[in-house]
């Protein structure tokens, strides 16, 4: 199969998947290939479906599947159908294993693991890499030794090649010489992960699979198993690892690994998907792209062979864009997530004065930080300053009989004030600021204003002014 050129070629035949494993958090690598995998299908109307690869019983835990499900809603990456759990599908897996030892296209291997450790001495010692030599491949079993439990191998091809028609990386060859008999049901009647793989997503109707690169040598094994039920190939794309900023393969050195990590910094959903999607893919030099654009333009054509660089700076630049186009209800209910005690009364006020703060932070820990200039219960000192006095009693003088309490009236109102004293604004503005909060920097003295509202503004105003 070729690439998806158009709309028409590919329409709503297309089945992709996200196959993670249960063993932890949902990695950023896995995060985009989530994201790439589900942009595809919603590209092409078809859709996109999730496997938990939870065959390693040891390590697999519920906890883990939680945070990888709810990392993929955090992120707005929705599934198509019920999540499919792969352990309970192993018996399935083992029958049609053993459909291929009937047809002649498995066998049971009785190898020992002190034969196995042989081969593979043997293998060094000529210089070649380390693999099983079919000893078992054209045996009868009637020549089993006793007490061993027996794997089931693939009969793969001795000769040709397995060819890989690779929509990310080109055609990708390898001789068949180079793969051995690979394993497809353990000695303990358990399949391994290379079976389990190729059932599923034949099962599924999977019809493109876009993956690491670190998978690639395991797809020409998996091309093996297909030819050998007979099945449709799916189409396999492979991307490079994420990096690091120096380079390196991202790990744990470079900081933050899982999506949570993410959202606990302070990011949003919309700015990680933007920095992942930017991470292989490319649409010109469009940086800021929103998720309906990624939907519109998305196609393996633009995906990249060259690894990417996890730029924090950059996500933290995308982020403060987002931020300033998120919806202020929106913010104020993650505002709540970090302190449920906010009264409804300083919820109102966030409300009134978040299009100011959304402004200046980059990250909702520091809209947080920010906010505390309207959540405070704070009460301003009484003035001293006789030249401060003057202009706080002016101050009051023009707000109290201000009806239309706007940001708009609130200047032209403050204005009008500072013509009349003949002062430069920021006297006017400056002292206010300090009555309000305390503080030097802070948003501006409308929005301030605007935010407190006409009675706390007042209220503040008089206690300042020895008042209250």
């Amino acid at each position: 199969m070729g690439k998806c050129h158009t709309d028409s070629a590919c329409s709503s035949k297309i089945v992709t998947r996200f196959a993670p494993s249960p063993t932890g958090f949902l990695h950023i690598g896995g995060a985009r290939t989530a994201l790439f995998n589900w942009l595809l299908a919603r590209h092409y109307g078809g859709r996109f479906l999730l496997r938990v690869e939870d065959t390693d019983r040891a390590r697999s835990t519920q906890e883990a599947v939680d945070a990888i499900f709810n990392g993929l809603k955090w992120l707005g990456i929705e599934w198509d159908s019920e999540p499919v759990f792969q352990f309970s599908r192993a018996q399935h897996h083992v029958d049609l294993a053993k459909q291929l030892v009937e047809q002649g296209k498995a066998y049971y291997c009785y190898c020992t693991p002190e034969e196995l450790e042989a081969m593979r001495e043997e293998a060094k010692a000529r210089g070649e890499s380390p693999k099983y030599n079919g000893m078992w491949r054209d045996r009868d079993s009637s020549a089993a030794p006793k007490g061993v439990s027996p794997v089931i191998r693939l009969k793969a091809p001795l000769d040709g090649e397995t060819i890989l028609h690779d929509i990310v990386q080109g055609d990708v060859i390898v001789a068949n010489s180079q793969l051995d008999d690979v394993i497809l049901v353990r000695s303990d009647g358990t399949p391994t992960f290379m079976l389990s793989v190729v059932v599923d997503d034949h099962d599924m109707g999977v019809t493109h699979v876009v993956r690491g690169d670190d998978h690639l040598t395991n797809t020409f094994r998996q091309i093996q198993i297909y030819n050998a039920f007979g099945w449709q190939i799916p189409q396999y794309g492979h991307i490079p690892l994420i990096h690091g900023p120096d380079g390196a393969k991202l790990s744990k050195r470079h900081g933050a690994l899982g999506v949570e990590a993410y959202r606990d910094m302070g990011f949003l959903p919309e700015a990680v998907c933007n920095c992942l999607l930017r991470l292989g893919w490319s649409h010109g030099n469009d940086e800021i792209i929103s998720m309906q654009q990624a939907i519109e333009w998305f196609t393996t054509d633009n995906l990249g062979k060259s690894a990417s660089r996890l730029d924090f700076q950059k996500m933290e630049k995308l982020n403060s864009h987002y931020m300033k186009e998120a919806d202020n209800q929106r913010l104020l209910d993650i505002l709540l997530g970090f302190d449920k005690n906010i009264s409804e009364e300083k919820q109102k006020r966030l409300l009134l004065g978040m299009n100011g703060l959304k402004q200046r932070a980059k990250t909702t820990l520091e809209l947080r930080d920010m906010t505390s200039i309207y959540t405070e219960d704070y009460t301003p000192p009484v003035a001293s300053d006789s030249a401060v006095i003057e202009i706080l009693n002016s101050a009051r003088e023009f707000l109290q009989v201000l009806d239309d309490w706007t940001e708009e009236k609130l200047d032209l109102c403050l204005h009008d004030l500072a013509a009349k004293k003949e002062l430069g604004f920021g006297k006017i503005a400056q002292p206010l600021r300090s009555v309000l909060s305390g503080r030097k920097i802070t948003p501006g003295i409308f929005e301030m204003l605007f935010a407190f509202g006409k009675d706390e503004s007042m209220r503040r105003l008089n206690i300042a002014l020895g008042q209250s």
